[in-house]
């Protein structure tokens, strides 16, 4: 064999990996993604720790320091208020992850990484599936975490092991919705330090504006309207719901009275509506 045809065997073409195409690849690309964020995530353990502490302090702060100040169902027992916080503070943590999603997403895009990424025969929304996916595993073992702070104190479930872990699993449906606005937001900004703020800065109207942290009957009534028909007020009151926690809204609004379903939908629309945006601005930016 001569060294010509020898080096047309061997041509870029040859060596190429061929995509497999379809949903197939992007599964496969997306896992590739994930597994790659959750190593990155092992070899720095801040990420994770610094990730635990904010949802710890804010348990501890809520329940010893409001605990026994606010009226929940007619009762200023501190416990009441601890099982009435919890599902706030679970919905608050899974959402606030968002931030990390858009610096991360923000990071690879400055550091040359995407570029490399399009170098490769991999499906395109597969870079942001994947971190949004490795991001939802960080957040489920925080709120596993927390699950345990709050059982110390004070907080119980009252119907059932299973209905409890559908409450947590619709909150990790709501930060992973959620994680696709932040994964929009790191796509936007030129810096990551710029995203960490443009990340998180939404994220307080629309967590305390809600019914996690006090009940919405005190609220004025345009300002009530508005925390009933938030996509986290539902989700916290599913929560409540199904663990059997005492603080149920009782507004006639249809995602107060249907709060399983509100979240469930909710957190599809989301997903659909900003999935779409977010691969077709990465799409624009890469090309």
């Amino acid at each position: 064999m001569t060294t010509e045809s020898l080096a047309k065997d061997i041509s870029p073409t040859t060596l190429a990996p061929k995509p497999r195409g379809g949903v197939a690849q992007s599964v496969h690309d997306s896992l590739v993604i994930a597994r790659r964020c959750l190593i990155r995530m092992t070899r720095i353990p801040e990420i994770v720790i610094f990730g635990l502490i904010q949802p710890v302090m804010f348990v501890l702060l809520f329940a010893y320091v409001f605990g026994g100040s606010i009226n929940v169902d007619g009762s200023t027992d501190p416990k009441a208020f601890r099982e009435f916080l919890m599902a706030g503070i679970f919905a608050q943590t899974v959402t606030f992850a968002t931030a990390s999603s858009s610096a991360g997403i923000a990071e690879d895009m400055t550091k040359g990484l995407v570029d490399r990424f399009r170098s490769l025969p991999m499906a395109r929304g597969a870079v942001l599936t994947g971190r949004t996916i490795a991001d939802s595993v960080q957040t489920a073992f925080t709120l596993l975490v927390l699950v345990v702070v709050a059982l110390l104190v004070g907080w119980r479930v009252h119907e059932g092991l299973p209905k409890a872990v559908g409450a947590l699993a619709l909150m990790l449906l709501l930060g992973y919705a959620f994680s696709w606005i932040g994964a929009l937001i790191g796509l936007m900004v030129r810096t990551p330090e710029a995203a960490t703020s443009a990340g998180i800065i939404w994220l307080f109207p629309l967590t305390f504006v809600s019914n996690a942290f006090v009940p919405t009957a005190g609220m004025p009534t345009w300002l009530q309207h508005v925390a009933d028909w938030n996509p986290f007020s539902a989700t916290v009151q599913a929560g409540r719901v199904l663990f059997g926690n005492p603080g149920v809204s009782q507004s006639d609004a249809w995602p107060m009275e249907h709060p399983v379903w509100a979240s469930l939908l909710w957190s599809i629309l989301i997903i659909a509506v900003f999935r779409t945006l977010a691969v077709r601005k990465y799409r624009s930016a890469t090309a």
